[in-house]
């Protein structure tokens, strides 16, 4: 599964007081200003703040992944119960499974489309589950889908605050940017996004978006631009 990265925010943040000299990354002692304690000191709790901040949006992202697919935790760390619900999926196989109706049945025949186009190019997965929780089949979609490493799961559900989750099969998280997936999900997941435009659009978009990154060779800037079809 992609995480967010807080590399750099790590190490030991070297504080600074009136009667302390600090020891900075050179191992040399330095005499500074009290303009420059105060300062320093500026910048390690922003950067304490932003390590935080980084580490909870990591923790919460995780957490609605493993909601979609077992149902066991909320972003906001809330216990919640699990789902198995093999009643709630089609008769027939489908990559898109939409208990939710947050599509109609032409843009779920167009996601169907993309994804067999792009499985077929690539060899990469892609499948949808729009829900609202707890209406969803939850852990029935794994075997359902014969998830794997070169599986993408999206699962749509605005529960969560930012509507799009993902589980990235472990050849994929090889092949794509880790940054593609967050910051796919700050473009079309935001609440604000699929409030004023739609969770419709939100899963279009994101399934666009990812369809084009997939194709991309791995290179320097790959997967760089973000592009829904109905923007």
């Amino acid at each position: 599964m992609a995480g967010i990265s807080t590399a750099g925010l790590t190490a030991p943040c070297v504080r600074l007081n009136s009667t302390a000299r600090p020891q900075l990354a050179s191992s040399k002692a330095h005499v500074v200003s009290t303009k420059q304690r105060q300062q320093l000191a500026v910048l390690c709790t922003a950067r304490d703040q932003k390590a935080q901040s980084l580490k909870s949006r990591a923790a919460g992202v995780a957490a609605a992944v493993v909601i979609s697919l077992s149902a066991v935790a909320s972003p906001a760390f809330a216990r919640l119960d699990p789902v198995n619900n093999p009643d709630l999926l089609p008769a027939e196989f489908t990559t898109v499974i939409d208990v939710a109706g947050f599509l109609t049945p032409g843009q779920e025949e167009r996601i169907a489309s993309k994804i067999d186009s792009l499985e077929k190019a690539t060899g990469f997965k892609l499948r949808v589950l729009a829900q609202n929780y707890p209406n969803t089949p939850g852990l029935a979609i794994k075997e359902y889908w014969g998830v794997d490493d070169n599986s993408v799961v999206f699962v749509a559900d605005p529960n969560f605050g930012n509507i799009l989750n993902f589980n990235i099969g472990s050849n994929l998280d090889l092949q794509v940017p880790t940054n593609f997936w967050t910051r796919l999900s700050s473009k079309f997941g935001t609440k604000k996004y699929w409030t004023d435009n739609g969770e419709d659009a939100s899963i279009v978009n994101t399934v666009y978006a990812i369809d084009s990154c997939l194709r991309e060779p791995v290179s320097v800037g790959q997967c760089r631009d973000i592009r829904g079809v109905m923007e």
